[in-house]
């Protein structure tokens, strides 16, 4: 018999590593990261008055055996004009009752409070970790990319659900690629232009760069769906620990006559790490880290926006070009990118252009619940 718990935070952690195989490429958040985030007495998303939601977990002879966290985000819904309720951290094993418990728990608690759609899996917010992967299944996710199992998107079409926003993830191998390869007329004309200032980040400028870099973010993404602008609370709650695994060698950061127009944060790939501590701190997490810190080569892109003033300007291959030598020269092998819809036919093609290689295939997932 299958029993729902609410809230039962420590439970929801444990899921994956009993539902999914050791050798699964599943990389979970670390325990106290997901411990916070689902925290609604710490969430921003919550305390700022902006969304509620629900964790439910599913037991099986007391055994936590699936979780589900059902949200309403308001913000998103008065902006965009929807009604609807979002699921995220949807993870059980290949169960279909324990699948339809979890989802239609999700779905009860979203008609309750007038959703009449369900689309998902949202971590969420949008600008977190979204999707359900329906291809490369075998690929290992890069920090801050989703990864699921087949038998999650087909539990979801097996309950009603079907794909409704196609996203990509892609890595670049760094090893063949030439940064020349980014630059034409505009984008040197950018590298030449002193109006424009590129900034570093250190420990003593985090703060204000990750301003710069929240200010771009919502300039740059104002009208994409689903987007809502981050407060800076939102934004330092998702981003305030990264200074602590960032190398400051690869970060962009550009200013236009004083006024921040460019970001491009990028970070080693955590995920070899987390995989290697099993998601928790313990005494030899300090060793696991040097370890990390000697033998990284991965490093994944976390946020890559321009304001759109200085769009098709040359700034997007300018901003790229920088990275590339600065990933290069620090000797980094390769560079994920997190996803990129399919709509996006000009990030594509410029995917496409510098060498990028698909790594999952994903989508949102949406039912009506209105009948």
């Amino acid at each position: 018999m299958i029993t729902l718990r609410t809230g039962d935070r420590a439970a929801a952690f444990e899921v994956p590593f009993r539902v999914y195989s050791a050798g699964s490429p599943y990389v979970s958040p670390m325990r106290g990261d997901l411990d916070r985030i689902l925290d609604p007495a710490r969430n921003p998303l919550v305390t700022e008055g902006h969304g509620r939601f629900e964790l439910f977990t599913a037991h099986r002879d007391g055994k936590p055996v699936g979780r589900i966290v059902a949200s309403i985000h308001d913000a998103s819904n008065m902006r965009h004009g929807t009604r609807r309720a979002q699921f995220g951290f949807f993870d059980c094993g290949d169960e279909p009752e324990v699948a339809r418990t979890l989802l239609e728990a999700a779905e009860g608690w979203g008609r309750e409070r007038g959703a009449d759609e369900i689309a998902g899996n949202f971590n969420l917010t949008a600008m977190q970790m979204a999707g359900v992967v329906t291809g490369g299944f075998d690929a290992a996710p890069y920090t801050d990319m989703m990864w699921s199992p087949p038998h999650i998107a087909r539990l979801l079409d097996s309950n009603g659900y079907r794909p409704v926003f196609d996203m990509t993830t892609f890595a670049y191998d760094l090893e063949q690629l030439d940064p020349s390869v980014l630059l034409g007329p505009k984008q040197r004309a950018i590298l030449d232009d002193p109006e424009y200032e590129w900034l570093g980040v250190t420990r003593r400028t985090f703060a204000a760069r990750m301003e710069d870099a929240r200010r771009v973010l919502n300039a740059g993404f104002d009208r994409n769906p689903m987007f809502v602008p981050l407060t800076p609370a939102e934004f330092e709650f998702q981003a305030g620990e990264m200074m602590w695994i960032m190398d400051f060698r690869l970060p962009v950061i550009v200013h236009h006559r004083g006024e921040p127009v460019g970001a491009l944060l990028c970070v080693p790939d955590m995920n070899p790490f987390i995989r290697d501590t099993r998601s928790r701190l313990g005494i030899a997490t300090p060793i696991h880290f040097l370890r990390h810190r000697l033998s990284r080569s991965r490093a994944v892109i976390l946020l890559y926006s321009v304001d759109p003033a200085h769009q098709n300007r040359g700034l997007n291959g300018a901003m790229l070009f920088r990275l590339a030598t600065a990933l290069k020269a620090s000797g980094y092998a390769s560079v994920g990118g997190t996803w990129i819809a399919d709509v996006n036919g000009a990030s594509l093609r410029q995917a496409e252009k510098i060498g990028a290689r698909s790594l999952h295939e994903l989508a949102i997932f949406g039912k009506r619940l209105d009948g």
